[in-house]
C-alpha cells in the first residue's frame, strides 16, 4: 500500500510486518535518518572536477538517471568545497572505485588531505579528454559529464549531469559501503 501524508510525515496505510519495531518519524534527528541509509548497500566513487580548483571528493550519492539522453545524477551537500567547484567549473567526472582503491576512498573522504590539484599526487590519473577532471587509475569506470540542471535537494543540490565521455577499467571487483564500513564484492559475471 501506497503511505499517506498526515501533518507532514510520511505514514504508512498499513500495518508494519510482525516483529518490526515502530518508529517515530526522522524529523530534528538526521542520525536516525543515517543509520537507516547506511542499511542500503551503495558503490563508492570520487567525483573530480579540473580548473584552478581541482578537487575530488570520495561520494556514494551517486544514480544513473536516463540512457537517451544519457543523464547521471550526484548529490553534493551545499556545504562542501566540491559543490561550488562543479558549479563553477560546469563539470565533473565520476570515477566507481574497485575494491582495491579502499585507500583512494578513504584519501578523498579526508579533510586533512591537500588543496587544489595537490590532492592528487597520491594517485595515478590522467585528465579527462572532454573536461580536463581527473580520472583515476584503477577505477571499474569513470564517467565525464557536463552540468546540466541543479535542483534543491534540502541541505544538498542535486547535480544532474549529461555524460559526455565514459570509460570500463580492467578491474572485477567493486567497493561497496554498508553499515559505515567498506566492504568488497565480487563482480565476476559481469563482462
Amino acid at each position: 500500500m501506497m503511505p499517506s501524508r498526515q501533518a507532514g510525515h510520511l505514514r504508512a496505510v498499513h500495518p508494519l510486518p510482525a516483529g518490526l519495531p515502530r518508529s517515530d518519524p526522522p524529523d530534528g534527528d538526521p542520525r536516525a535518518l543515517r543509520d537507516v541509509m547506511g542499511r542500503f548497500a551503495t558503490g563508492i566513487t570520487v567525483i573530480t572536477s579540473a580548473g584552478d580548483t581541482a578537487h575530488g571528493m570520495t561520494a556514494n550519492s551517486f544514480s544513473s538517471v536516463s540512457l537517451d539522453p544519457p543523464l547521471v545524477l550526484v548529490c553534493l551537500a551545499r556545504t562542501t568545497a566540491m559543490h561550488d567547484i562543479v558549479v563553477g567549473n560546469g563539470g565533473f567526472a565520476v570515477n566507481v572505485l574497485g575494491a582495491e582503491q579502499e585507500e583512494v576512498a578513504r584519501h578523498f573522504a579526508s579533510r586533512g588531505r591537500p588543496a587544489g590539484i595537490a590532492q592528487f599526487d597520491a594517485v595515478d590519473w590522467v585528465a579527462g579528454p572532454h573536461t580536463g577532471a581527473p580520472l583515476l587509475a584503477g577505477a571499474l569506470a569513470w564517467l565525464e559529464c557536463a552540468l546540466g540542471e541543479i535542483y534543491d535537494g534540502g541541505d544538498h543540490s542535486i547535480f544532474l549531469g549529461r555524460v559526455v565521455g565514459l570509460g570500463i577499467g580492467h578491474g572485477r571487483e567493486a567497493l561497496l559501503f554498508f553499515g559505515g564500513a567498506y566492504h568488497q564484492i565480487p563482480t565476476t559475471n559481469i563482462a
